[in-house]
């Protein structure tokens, strides 16, 4: 008991700290104090990461965190914003996940002509290749897959031109579309893609530029912000990354 009481005592001493041959030891263990953690807000609009940022400097500094705030444009659908590293706990804390609610389009699957249709004239920006696929779908003939040509790369069909009357049409391909994919407030960037069409009128696009267009997308996302936080990122409060 009096080996207890002895123990209990030394405790309540300061720790001993010495530096030798470069480390630092102690005469008794320590544990480090963390720092609580907070759960990461999820958005859907680059608009709500602007007010969100905008709203959160009085607080950071209150809890005597003035740190820069990273901005990750980790794809042209997710932006996050996290705090500048925490070496001590080996971390990097993510405040907020933003998430871009886009139309779901299956790129290579065959829809029958009157979703197609629909899903080009709900989903795509308008261009002038739009315009002329939705002609050339609109007004297919019923035996067109009778009369359908293809050489490979481009493709004819027949399809109405009056009332009563006939015509070929060379199938548009490539064709430049602007899909919406990205976050709503940033250009929709156009790319290509290759229309084809089977029998039965079933119509498909396929990507054709290589994922270009994420990059342009991202870099979208990135004039956004930075003209949205121009004075953030000046001051170095903000940091945008690609």
């Amino acid at each position: 008991m009096i080996k207890a009481a002895l123990e209990y005592i030394n405790g309540l001493k300061a720790p001993s700290i010495e530096s030798y041959g470069g480390g630092t030891y102690s005469d008794k263990p320590l544990y480090q104090m963390k720092r609580p953690d907070f759960p990461t807000l999820e958005m859907n609009t680059l608009e709500s990461v602007v007010r969100y940022l905008k709203g959160i400097d009085d607080e950071r500094e209150q809890f005597g965190e003035p740190t820069p705030t990273i901005i990750h444009i980790e794809s042209e659908r997710c932006v996050t914003l996290k705090d500048i590293a925490n070496i001590a706990e080996g971390k990097r804390d993510c405040m907020v996940l933003a998430t871009a609610e886009v139309p779901r389009f299956n790129y290579g699957d065959f829809y029958d002509a009157e979703s197609f249709n629909i899903a080009l004239q709900s989903k795509f920006l308008d261009t002038e290749d739009k315009a002329t696929i939705l002609q050339v779908v609109g007004n297919l003939k019923e035996d067109a897959v009778r009369t359908m040509t293809d050489d490979g790369v481009s493709q004819v069909t027949a399809v109405r031109t009056g009332v009563a009357t006939v015509a070929d049409v060379k199938v548009p391909n490539p064709v430049t579309l602007r899909p919406f994919r990205t976050f709503i407030e940033v250009d929709q960037p156009e790319s290509r893609f290759i229309f084809r069409m089977r029998e039965g009128g079933r119509c498909a696009i396929f990507e054709a530029d290589g994922g270009a267009w994420k990059l342009a997308a991202k870099k979208n996302i990135y004039n956004y912000l930075k003209e949205q936080l121009d004075k953030e990122v000046e001051s170095g409060a903000v940091v945008l990354i690609l």
